[in-house]
């Protein structure tokens, strides 16, 4: 699950062509998102493609953040798993092991796919980003890590009014992983607590 995250919790390039000012769109509708929403729940759908096709089962479930570093992204089918921040410490939960994995947010997050669309900072700082075509209705944008220990080699993000809709990284060992962003409430009143966890009674911890 934690591959699944770093894999998955930000972000102009102008030209004559159509391509780069489809491109261009994209990153400013992630700016924008960046910049507007502080908060947002919404719903995901995650998956897995490697060389055999589509992995199985699809992962689904529920997400929250509030900027800066604030997040939940809770599994609820086919198995439960948690991964919540509260701005300082990244929990993993998973309850089949009994186990909960605990980091810093630095640590954690650094260059991911979560510090693009749950922080706060600029794409361009730890990204290079170059311009993708529109496909599905959807404004696309790539962004390569400036550093080989991301645990990914590209995440291409896909943007519709302003909001993400699609991620698909590609990780060092050649799968990717599909997430798609569904029914998202920009700027919702989140109670404190939302992003709070406490470890069972009988779970192991482990610091990393």
């Amino acid at each position: 699950m934690m591959k699944t995250y770093r894999s998955l919790a930000a972000i102009a390039v102008l030209g004559l062509s159509p391509t780069l000012v489809l491109a261009a769109s994209a990153q400013e509708q992630l700016r924008a998102f960046v910049t507007t929403v502080t908060s947002a729940t919404g719903s995901f759908s995650q998956y897995t493609v490697n060389d055999q096709g589509r992995t199985q089962p699809a992962q689904t479930g529920a997400f929250s953040f509030q900027r800066p570093g604030k997040f939940k992204w809770a599994v609820q089918k086919p198995y439960e798993q948690l991964v919540i921040s509260d701005g300082r410490q990244v929990f993993q939960y998973d309850p089949d092991l009994a186990q909960v994995t605990e980091r810093k947010v630095d640590a954690a997050i650094g260059t991911s796919p979560a510090a693009i669309l749950f922080g706060s900072g600029s794409l361009e700082q730890s990204f290079d980003v170059s311009a993708l075509p529109a496909k599905d209705g959807v404004d696309w944008l790539r962004a390569k890590p400036r550093t080989a220990d991301a645990g990914f080699s590209r995440v291409d993000i896909g943007m519709k009014n302003n909001l993400p809709v699609r991620v698909e990284l590609l990780d060092s060992f050649g799968q990717t992983t599909r997430v798609d962003l569904s029914g998202i409430q920009a700027n919702p009143q989140l109670p404190a607590k939302e992003f709070q966890f406490t470890a069972p009674k009988g779970v192991d911890v482990v610091k990393m």
